[in-house]
């Protein structure tokens, strides 16, 4: 089998309800759907949903990454040479989500090559995952209102709370009325993306001290390095490293380094390899890893399924996968539903997302 073209294609989507917090906001999915096509008629896909004010790719920088750079070296390749499709582009560094998209892609390749679920090559440790919803920027009341649709609609009791506002106040004023409101037996925990400093978010755990929160992720920026530290040191709970972990190396420098002592893995910016990479890192350690949201669509939250539902570590916790709620359509071909709290991998060969080609048609923004 040889790949014999690479497609990188720009389409965008609006949210219906976007989604707000302290480093960005997001009213469209601007994504890109990568298309790896092969001599045998077999297509690898993935979905690469560009986060300029947080990685500063955006959707035209990541399908000219992949068409202009990566294509011309990966064309005559074996698909399942994927240590010589990583060994081209090891040689640019950062373009994180390019990367991962054309990783996520190989593997939807190999997958339906041996007519496998990638989630079974990988592991195969579950069949479902926990859900976990994110909660954006919105006064108390209306956050409340949010989590109590989504726990009597889909059976979500576990909460991530965007924080990282000025002043702290709202913040804490959000974690004690969400936890009067849903009780003690709904999990809530804080994403600031980078929104405090390490100082602010040492006021925020004090004042919230008794609610039950259970993560802390991204407090502040990790260039921070002392102050982060003792941070962690001095957290209650685990602090985890989302933005400032992308690879593996980054990974390992935070937590050998103090900078935190949980990982948030996120596919969408790690592919499956590196991702695995990550994971064996965190459990060689004993720490926590927590599976991330990068705004994905149904497409993105499939790969999200099959890498966390094929490890116990990544299955052990509740997955951010229920935004697309948000988004008013999907190129997902057959629609994700969340049952009972819980979404269902899929029996079908590699990440077990088709699409939709109509849907494709009317959203690519290529032509």
């Amino acid at each position: 089998m040889m790949i014999t073209a690479v497609e990188a294609i720009p389409y965008a989507i609006p949210y219906t309800h976007p989604l707000t917090f302290a480093s960005g906001s997001v009213a469209t999915a601007d994504h890109v759907l990568v298309r790896i096509h092969t001599d045998e008629g077999l297509i690898g896909e993935a979905d690469a949903p560009p986060r300029p004010y947080t990685y500063g790719e955006t959707q035209t920088s990541i399908a000219n990454v992949v068409q202009d750079l990566f294509a011309p070296e990966m064309i005559g390749l074996d698909p399942l040479d994927r240590q010589k499709v990583h060994a081209i582009m090891h040689r640019t560094i950062h373009n994180q989500v390019a990367k991962g998209a054309v990783d996520i892609a190989l593997w939807d390749l190999a997958g339906k090559a041996f007519g496998v679920p990638v989630h079974k090559m990988l592991g195969g440790w579950t069949d479902s995952l926990r859900v976990s919803h994110m909660l954006g920027f919105k006064p108390a009341e209306e956050l409340l209102e949010e989590a109590h649709r989504f726990g009597e609609e889909y059976g979500i009791t576990t909460f991530k709370l965007k924080v990282g506002r000025r002043p702290l106040h709202l913040d804490i004023e959000a974690c004690r009325v969400l936890r009067e409101g849903l009780g003690d037996n709904v999990e809530i925990y804080l994403d600031a993306n980078r929104g405090w400093s390490a100082n602010e978010a040492m006021e925020v755990l004090r004042r919230t001290d008794g609610l039950g929160l259970t993560l802390l992720e991204e407090p502040c920026d990790a260039k921070e390095a002392m102050s982060r530290r003792r941070l962690v040191e001095r957290s209650p709970i685990p602090v985890v490293g989302d933005e400032s972990v992308p690879t593996a190396g980054d990974a390992s420098r935070e937590l050998l380094s103090g900078g935190c002592n949980a990982i948030c893995i996120k596919t969408a910016r790690s592919g499956f390899t590196e991702a695995t990479e990550i994971l064996g890192l965190c459990t060689g350690l004993g720490v926590d890893v927590t599976m991330g949201n990068q705004i994905d669509t149904q497409v993105g939250s499939m790969a999200t399924i099959a890498f966390g539902a094929a490890h116990r570590a990544t299955a052990a916790r509740a997955a951010e996968l229920s935004n697309f709620l948000d988004m008013a359509d999907d190129l997902l071909a057959h629609p994700l539903q969340i049952i009972d709290g819980r979404i269902a991998v899929r029996d079908l060969p590699g990440v077990g997302a088709p699409i939709d080609e109509d849907k494709l048609n009317r959203y690519r923004t290529d032509r």
